[in-house]
């Protein structure tokens, strides 16, 4: 199902999320081409950080009385959240240039949490009206446990999500070919709980 066209004289409001894999770099590159005609500037890129962890279990550890593991240092969890800020903060310089050599004017999200939820409440908190993804490869056993964050958003975001989907991806679900405006796309055929038609799109690159 494709992204509901924009009125005449506007643009599209649209969120591309973005972490280190080669697939998001895909999909961010994929919508700089194809939709940067279309945009409402600025594009917006979004990044999730995981949580920084409250306390770990050491190799002495083990076997060791419940309770009794000693909690993370504040120094170490200070040095991870620097860590972590230095290694976002390069990722969004990357994707920045990326947008800048075409000539596309970007802001960026910074949410902290699970990757599946954030990403969601950032595109209803910033009211877009597309939500652009890159779809990692998994194989089924990968998905069966670590699940997809794709497909999560899929059916719990509340604007169209289009999946951009690397050559080199392994997930094939049934799909049925379409045309939107001056590409191919292929529409996944997956329904929600509700019967709606997915808002799925994967794309194919030329």
């Amino acid at each position: 199902m494709a992204a509901p066209a924009p009125q005449q004289g506007q643009g599209q409001k649209v969120m591309v999320a973005v972490d280190e894999s080669e697939c998001s770099r895909h999909a961010l590159e994929w919508a700089l081409r194809n939709l940067a005609p279309t945009l409402a500037p600025p594009l917006l890129l979004l990044t999730v950080q995981p949580l920084a962890p409250l306390g770990y279990v050491s190799a002495a550890s083990f076997g060791a009385p419940l309770g009794t593991v000693p909690p993370v240092a504040p120094e170490l969890i200070k040095s991870m959240q620097e860590q972590q800020r230095e290694l976002t903060q390069a990722l969004l310089d990357k994707a920045k240039a990326i947008c800048a050599e075409h000539g596309v004017n970007v802001e960026t999200v910074v949410e902290v949490g699970d990757p599946k939820e954030m990403i969601c409440e950032a595109a209803e908190k910033k009211n877009v009206d597309l939500l652009v993804l890159g779809s990692h490869s998994r194989g089924p056993i990968q998905r069966l446990f670590l699940g997809s964050v794709s497909n999560y958003c899929v059916h719990h975001c509340k604007c169209p999500v289009l999946v951009v989907k690397n050559q080199g991806c392994r997930d094939h679900p049934e799909s049925c070919s379409t045309s939107v405006k001056l590409y191919e796309v292929k529409v996944e055929k997956e329904r929600d709980t509700v019967g709606r038609e997915s808002r799925c799109i994967h794309m194919y690159p030329f």
